[in-house]
């Protein structure tokens, strides 16, 4: 079973409904001005690591303009709406488990919540690609479903369709991150409203890699 392209699948099959329950990023306002304000540079490169509809993208547009984003995924329908919602951002298909063969180099990265559809040993991984490819000061973004690790697996998703998620750790993610040069400038814990009152919870961290 190749979870990950089941997963692509579902968001290819199920772009527009996503789009419609997902535009919305007021949840994450916050950490996401925390990672607009904390890249000082005009016109900073930003890539942005399994960008959906381009929610994310969007948001991060209205407030720094200046910003020149390449937003991926590897949906190409969820591509197609993030093209129809950003036309003044680069978009492009890539495989977020990919991105230390890109040969730029990025004043940020921003990774929302494509860290359930990726193993711990996967996750660590991208840590580590991205801290090779972001400039000295350089921020990370990360978000993800949040719990032990070990509760990872098949769900049904509102659609009705099987996926695997993998849920994380702070521990493990910070220990990497630190081991990478990153210095954490904020960490998050925070409620995830569902419709059945389900408990669920977001992780979300804002790191910057070392001037050294």
């Amino acid at each position: 079973m190749d979870k990950n392209k089941e997963a692509v699948e579902v968001f290819d099959k199920h772009a527009k409904m996503y789009q419609e329950k997902y535009m919305d990023v007021s949840l994450y306002h916050d950490t996401l001005d925390i990672f607009c304000n904390s890249i000082a540079k005009n016109d900073a490169a930003i890539l942005e690591l399994a960008c959906g509809p381009g929610n994310v993208t969007r948001y991060l547009l209205n407030k720094r303009p200046d910003l020149k984003i390449l937003a991926t995924d590897l949906s190409e329908n969820m591509l197609e709406l993030a093209v129809a919602n950003n036309p003044a951002a680069e978009i492009q298909l890539l495989d977020c488990r990919a991105i230390g063969q890109l040969d730029k180099a990025y004043d940020g990265i921003i990774c929302g919540f494509a860290l359930p559809y990726l193993s711990k040993e996967e996750a660590i991984q991208l840590i580590s690609d991205a801290a090779k490819i972001l400039q000295p000061g350089g921020v990370l973004y990360l978000s993800t479903m949040e719990d032990d690790y070990s509760k990872s697996g098949m769900q049904t998703s509102s659609a009705g369709d099987q996926l695997f998620v993998h849920y994380h750790q702070a521990d493990y993610l910070i220990a990497a991150l630190e081991s990478n040069n990153f210095k954490i400038i904020d960490e998050r814990h925070q409620d995830y409203p569902t419709n059945d009152g389900t408990k669920m919870f977001d992780l979300v961290i804002v790191a910057q890699k070392s001037n050294a």
